[in-house]
C-alpha cells in the first residue's frame, strides 16, 4: 500500500496527501449497465410509502454483490434512496453472500457524509451481530467524515472504541494513526493533530511518515517556522528526510507565501532557493513536483514570460513536465488575457502525450467567465464531451453553472443538469447550492423551491446560507403562503422518511 501520493489539486498546484480515501476499503466506480439502470430507477421511482421491493420486481432486477455496490457508489448523493435500497438488500434471501464488508462502508460513508453518525453507528454494530467483520477503513471513514463536520474529540474517541471491533496488528496500528494525523492537518486542525501525537507517540515509533504529515499540517497553516522546527525535531531523532518531506515544506513555503509587492516574491524564490540548497546538500535530486512548486510561484506572480521560460528549462533538463504543471501554466497565461498562448500550450501538451484534466479545462473558463464569453464557454464544454479526452469534474459543472445563471442562459443551464444528473454520482450539494444560490438572485423563486426540495428528498443537508437566502427572499418577495407550502412539504418529507425507518435513529434536516 503506496503511503505517500502526489497529486495535484483542484487549483491544480502541486501538493501532497499522503492517505486518501482510495487506500480505504472503498470501491473505484466501475462501468456497469445494470448498476446505471438500478440506480436511475431507484431515483425516479422510489417512492417511501411503497416497498422498494415493488418496484424492483417491476423490472425483474436481481442482485449480485458488485451490483449492490455499484449502484451503493451511484446514490453517493441520494441518501435517502441509497438507505431504503441497502435495507432491501438485507431483507433477501441470499443476503449473507450479497453483503460484505465492502457494501457497509459504502453505506457508512454515504451516511456520515450527510452528517447521519448514529445509524453510521448502528450499522457498526449491526455488522458485529451478523458476523461481517468490520475492517480498520469501516473506523477510519467515519474519523474521515467526523473530523469534515468538526467533530475532532468524538474522531480520536472513534479511533480509541476500534479495538473493540477490530483486532489490529502494529502496522494497523500506525496506519490509522497516520490517516487520522493527517485528516486531523488537512482540516485545519494541525494543533489537535500535534497534540495527540505528543500524548500518543510513546505508543509507537515516531517515522518519517508521521513527520512528514504534521510538517505539512503546519504549513498548511502558513506556519513555516514550526514546519522547520518539527524537520529539525525529525533530523535529531536519526530520521532522514527524503524526497516528499522537503516537497511538502516547498510547498509550504511556496504556495501560501503573499507574492506582493515584488519583495514577497523575491524573498519567497529565495527560501525556496535554500530548500533546493538543503535537498542536493543531502544528497536528494528534486523531481518533476520540486520543480512544479516553484514554477506556480512564477504563475501565481503573473509573469507568464517567466513562467513559460521557466518550463522551458525544465524540459532542457530532461524534467518531462505533468499535466499539474502545464495547468499550472495555462492558469497565468489565461489570467493574464493571453488565451492564444494558452491555446497553443494546450496543443503542445497533448502533442507530448500528456492528457489535460478537468482542471486544465477550468482555467479557461474562469477567464471565459470574467469575459462573457458564451459562445466559447458552451464550444469549450461540449469539446470536452466530444472529445472524451477527459471528463467534466464536479467543479467544472458547478463553475459552467454559475457561469449561465449569471448570464440568464435557462436553455444551456437544463443542459448542462440534465448531462450533471446522466453521471455516475449526479448532482452533489455544491451543484444544489449553486443553482438555488443563482436563482434566488436572479429572483426565480420557483425554480429555487422546486431545487431545494429535490435537494431534501435525495437526503442533501443544505447549508445555512442557502436556507436563509430562499427564506429570506420569499418574505420579502410577499410570497409568505409559498413559504409555508415550502414548509409544509419539508415536514411531510420529514415525516415520511422517519416513517420508513422507525428502526434507524435519523436526525431531522433542520436549520
Amino acid at each position: 500500500m503506496a503511503l505517500f501520493r502526489i497529486h495535484a489539486s483542484i487549483t491544480n498546484v502541486c501538493t501532497v496527501r499522503f492517505l486518501s480515501s482510495s487506500t480505504l476499503n472503498l470501491p473505484k466506480l466501475q462501468l456497469s449497465e445494470d448498476a446505471d439502470t438500478l440506480s436511475q430507477i431507484l431515483l425516479t421511482q422510489h417512492n417511501p410509502f411503497h416497498s422498494m421491493e415493488c418496484s424492483l420486481q417491476l423490472y425483474g432486477i436481481s442482485l449480485s454483490s458488485f451490483l449492490l455496490d455499484q449502484t451503493l457508489l451511484r446514490l453517493q448523493n441520494s441518501s435517502k434512496v441509497a438507505l431504503p435500497f441497502f435495507h432491501f438488500s438485507k431483507s433477501l434471501p441470499h443476503s449473507p453472500s450479497l453483503l460484505s464488508t465492502t457494501s457497509y462502508n459504502i453505506m457508512i460513508d454515504i451516511l456520515a457524509k450527510v452528517c447521519q453518525f448514529d445509524i453510521a453507528w448502528q450499522l457498526i454494530v449491526e455488522m458485529d451481530k451478523t458476523n461481517i467483520d468490520p475492517d480498520s477503513s469501516t473506523f477510519m471513514i467515519l474519523v474521515r467524515r467526523l473530523i469534515a463536520a468538526g467533530l475532532t474529540r468524538q474522531a480520536i474517541r472513534t479511533v480509541d472504541d476500534m479495538e473493540c471491533f477490530v483486532a489490529l496488528n502494529d502496522e494497523d496500528r500506525s496506519f490509522c494513526f497516520c490517516y487520522l494525523l493527517d485528516t486531523l492537518c488537512k482540516y485545519g486542525y494541525v494543533k489537535q493533530a500535534v497534540d495527540f501525537f505528543n500524548k500518543r507517540k510513546s505508543q509507537f515509533r515516531p517515522d518519517l511518515k508521521m513527520y512528514t504529515i504534521l510538517i505539512s499540517g503546519w504549513c498548511k497553516i502558513k506556519r513555516i517556522d514550526m514546519a522547520e522546527q518539527f524537520l529539525k525535531e525529525m533530523i535529531d531523532r536519526g530520521i532522514e528526510p527524503n524526497l516528499v518531506t522537503f516537497n511538502v515544506l516547498l510547498d509550504g513555503i511556496c504556495r501560501r507565501a503573499s507574492l506582493h509587492p515584488d519583495e514577497r516574491f523575491q524573498r519567497t524564490i529565495m527560501n525556496a532557493e535554500r530548500v533546493f540548497d538543503e535537498m542536493h546538500h543531502r544528497g536528494i535530486e528534486p523531481d518533476v513536483t520540486s520543480y512544479s512548486i516553484v514554477l506556480h510561484v512564477y504563475s501565481r506572480a503573473h509573469k507568464p514570460q517567466v513562467t513559460i521560460d521557466k518550463l522551458k528549462e525544465m524540459k532542457e533538463k530532461g524534467i518531462h513536465p505533468t499535466v499539474a504543471t502545464y495547468t499550472s501554466v495555462m492558469k497565468c497565461l489565461c489570467s493574464c488575457g493571453r488565451l492564444e498562448e494558452a491555446e497553443v500550450l494546450l496543443g503542445e501538451m497533448i502533442r507530448d502525450g500528456v492528457s489535460p484534466s478537468a482542471a486544465t479545462y477550468n482555467c479557461f473558463l474562469k477567464e471565459y467567465k470574467g469575459r462573457k464569453g458564451v459562445s466559447a464557454a458552451l464550444k469549450l464544454y461540449r469539446m470536452m464531451k466530444e472529445d472524451h479526452l477527459c471528463e467534466p469534474s464536479m467543479l467544472t459543472y458547478n463553475l459552467l453553472l454559475q457561469m449561465f445563471l449569471t448570464w440568464g442562459e435557462m436553455e444551456t443551464i437544463n443542459e448542462i443538469w440534465a448531462d450533471l444528473n446522466g453521471t455516475l454520482s449526479g448532482p452533489d450539494l455544491d451543484s444544489y447550492t449553486v443553482l438555488i444560490h443563482g436563482f434566488c438572485q436572479k429572483q426565480r423563486w420557483k425554480e429555487a423551491c422546486l431545487y431545494f426540495v429535490e435537494m431534501i428528498e435525495r437526503g442533501l443537508l443544505p447549508q445555512k446560507a442557502t436556507f436563509e437566502m430562499l427564506y429570506r427572499g420569499l418574505i420579502q418577495s410577499d410570497m409568505l403562503r409559498t413559504w409555508r407550502r415550502l414548509q409544509k412539504r419539508l415536514d411531510e418529507e420529514s415525516i415520511t422518511f422517519a416513517s420508513e425507518f422507525e428502526n434507524y435513529p435519523l436526525k431531522p434536516y433542520r436549520r
